[in-house]
């Protein structure tokens, strides 16, 4: 009677599968492909939710007005509204820019902010220059420096004429610097 009970344990023993085995490789099979298929879309989604953090602004060109409304060697300075995106937000802001026609088809475009410290100039038609109120620089109708600390001239912003109509594209600089950087 015990040789048979021992028979017939071994007989199982060896027709029995370790108990899990397959089980268990299905299961990581299975958490393996929702695990790839899951980083597959996940990283599409972080990606666009993450880029326009990253991203610098955007910037478009708006139209500060007719050409023909400029004098001919005269700086004007031009008001306009311009929208800003940065990221998610996306703001209307009120803007000015000097503007010069040279001839008929060809206007300069100068930034507002002097290059010293950066605050608001303008333009003194008796002084024929730009004439910066804090800390006394002057800038001739070329924009280069004529007096006072600023280290370079007036920065020049991107500008082209379509249809007799002026458009700028308006940038920030990085003021006290003898380069022009753009912010």
């Amino acid at each position: 009677m015990n040789h048979s009970d021992d028979t017939h344990s071994s007989e199982g023993a060896g027709l029995s599968t370790p108990v899990g085995t397959r089980r268990t490789f299905f299961h990581w099979v299975t958490v393996a492909a929702a695990g790839f298929v899951g980083m597959g879309l996940a990283v599409p989604l972080l990606g666009s939710l993450i880029s326009p953090a990253l991203s610098r602004r955007k910037r478009d060109w708006v139209d500060v007005g007719g050409v023909a409304e400029l004098p001919l060697g005269r700086p004007m300075q031009l008001d306009h509204v311009t929208t800003i995106r940065d990221g998610w937000m996306e703001t209307k802001a009120q803007k000015a820019v000097w503007a010069v026609r040279r001839s008929e088809s060809e206007v300069q475009v100068f930034s507002p902010i002097c290059t010293h410290l950066g605050c608001g100039y303008r333009w003194d038609d008796g002084a024929q220059k730009f004439l910066c109120p804090c800390h006394g620089s002057s800038f001739d109708v070329n924009g280069r420096v004529t007096g006072g600390p600023a280290p370079r001239p007036l920065d020049v912003l991107p500008s082209k004429v379509e249809g007799g109509r002026l458009l700028v594209m308006y940038k920030d600089f990085k003021s006290g610097l003898t380069e022009s950087v753009e912010l």
